[in-house]
C-alpha cells in the first residue's frame, strides 16, 4: 500500500485517485469516510466524533495516522482522542501532505484517515 500524492480535493493511492476523504483499513482496503457520523453531532466534519472513531478503529491497530487536510483543519474531539487512548492506539496527526509520508514509513499496525480538503 503506497500513498503517492495529495493535492487540494484529492489523494492518490496505489495509482487510483480519490476525490473524497478516505480511510485505509488494517487490511489495506480503502473506504470513503463517513463524515455524517461527526456532522450529525457537531454540525461540521472537521471535528471527529467518538462515534466516527469507533466506526474507524479496528482491533489490533496500534496507530491512527490522521491527515488533517491541506491546511490542518481536521481534528479529534476530546472524547474521540480518549477512546483511541483507551484502546492503546496512538494518534499521529499532521497536515495530509506530511501524514502521507508518515503513513508510508510506518511499520505499525496502522489505520489511515486522510482529509483531502482544507
Amino acid at each position: 500500500m503506497t500513498i503517492e500524492s495529495t493535492d487540494f480535493g484529492r489523494i492518490t493511492i496505489n495509482g487510483k485517485t480519490y476525490s473524497h476523504d478516505v480511510i485505509i483499513h488494517l487490511s489495506g482496503k480503502i473506504a470513503k469516510r463517513k463524515k455524517k457520523l461527526s456532522t450529525k453531532e457537531f454540525g461540521t466534519s472537521h471535528l471527529i466524533s467518538k462515534n466516527e472513531i469507533k466506526a474507524i478503529y479496528e482491533k489490533g491497530a496500534t496507530q491512527l495516522v490522521l491527515g488533517t487536510g491541506q491546511y490542518g483543519h481536521l481534528r479529534l474531539s476530546p472524547e474521540a482522542a480518549d477512546y483511541l487512548q483507551r484502546k492503546g492506539c496512538r494518534l499521529f496527526a499532521e497536515p495530509t501532505f506530511e501524514a502521507i509520508d508518515s503513513y508510508n514509513r510506518s511499520n505499525e499496525q496502522k489505520i489511515g484517515l486522510f482529509h483531502v480538503n482544507c
